[in-house]
């Protein structure tokens, strides 16, 4: 079924290449289960969430192979195969699980055709939206060059594999290299009210038309902690987390938000939270948060 991008999100929309989707998404890894590993322990409840987030107009999910690893994209397709047509589905490739839970790096040209394989069979996909390389390690980005990697999703790409390109956890250098390479469409990496060390990438990107999603956005699995933040939500009657998704929104155009959660009430919170006005003078204060 077509179905036309919402435009009654918080934040209309943006374009990947030549995808348009809501600046508003939705992040999948919170449907695993405990730990981002086996699957989730409500399984008709995180089908529940997958088809609110469509039903309420997000366009954009994000999700991984890695999550799970693999429950999440079953789920996904799942809930909402045949996807609508405006309906797009970013993930990221570079990382497995450990039987630890860790996330120790695939980045082999073998580890990444198996995993655009697998993300492909588990999405019921012909071809990827977009693929994301993840790089860095749980600590953040690391240099080095992506040369070697960013190739073989080019060439995956070329195949008719994989429509679009994008970097996660990349430093800006990477960004760089990467974009020499074959285009990318988004950047996607840690950034929130409180964690600003992009502020810089940002603005680049945005004059190049390029999506900044950070993920994170509101802490992570540790929620963002500050008082300045309390003080201004108490303010407008409102949650600290919902002045910081707006906040995001107002930072910059090419901004998307991926928040994730389990629950569809929670879901419906984020959305209009995100929709909260700021006023010049509560963003001139939220400013100062990170800097």
């Amino acid at each position: 079924m077509k179905t036309t991008p919402s435009t009654s999100l918080p934040g209309g929309t943006w374009t990947l290449g030549d995808l348009t989707v809501s600046r508003f998404g939705y992040g999948a890894m919170q449907l695993a289960g405990p730990g981002v590993m086996g699957p989730p322990a409500d399984h008709d409840g995180a089908l529940a969430v997958l088809r609110e987030a469509a039903d309420l107009g997000i366009t954009h999910i994000d999700t991984a192979g890695a999550y799970g690893p693999r429950f999440t994209n079953q789920l996904i397709r799942e809930a909402l195969h045949p996807y609508p047509a405006s309906l797009y589905v970013v993930t990221k490739v570079g990382a497995v699980r450990d039987q630890q839970g860790g996330w120790p790096p695939a980045r082999q040209p073998a580890d990444l055709r198996r995993a655009v394989h697998e993300n492909l069979e588990d999405l019921g996909l012909d071809t990827l939206d977009v693929v994301n390389l993840r790089l860095g390690d749980a600590q953040g980005p690391r240099p080095g060059s992506l040369a070697e990697p960013f190739d073989t999703l080019a060439e995956l790409q070329r195949q008719g594999l994989i429509r679009h390109l994008g970097v996660s956890n990349a430093t800006a250098e990477q960004v760089d290299e990467a974009h020499q390479i074959a285009p990318i469409v988004c950047v996607q990496n840690m950034y929130n009210l409180a964690y600003r060390q992009d502020d810089e990438l940002i603005d680049d990107l945005a004059t190049k038309n390029i999506a900044y999603v950070p993920f994170f956005p509101l802490g992570g699995f540790t929620p963002l902690q500050s008082t300045a933040l309390s003080e201004v939500a108490a303010r407008l009657n409102a949650t600290p987390m919902s002045v910081a998704l707006a906040w995001l929104l107002r930072r910059s155009p090419n901004i998307l938000l991926i928040p994730g959660t389990s629950s569809v009430a929670h879901l419906r919170d984020n959305v209009a939270g995100a929709g909260l006005t700021l006023s010049a003078e509560v963003l001139t204060e939220l400013d100062k948060i990170g800097r």
